[in-house]
């Protein structure tokens, strides 16, 4: 990972901290990816993932199921290490 990849990483790693204290339940989505989206859903003070958009956009070329299950995966093994 880049080093400003890596920064931006930090940076949504305390707002997701930051919230959970603030007594706030985070969510994230706008930019994730299947090749964003095993970093973010890995922090667990998220407590959901908005991957509509890029769904959608992906099962142009793969189907929706298939890419429901890639994603699926993705997030999965992000949760459980």
């Amino acid at each position: 990972m880049g080093g400003a990849l890596k920064k931006e990483l930090e940076r949504i790693i305390a707002a997701a901290q930051q919230s959970r204290e603030l007594g706030l339940e985070c969510h994230a989505g706008h930019g994730l990816s299947f090749d964003t989206v095993t970093a973010i859903a890995a922090i667990p003070e998220i407590r959901e993932l908005n991957i509509g958009h890029f769904l959608v956009g992906e099962a142009i070329f793969t189907g929706l199921g298939p890419a429901i299950i890639k994603m699926r995966k993705l997030m999965d093994a992000a949760r459980t290490g």
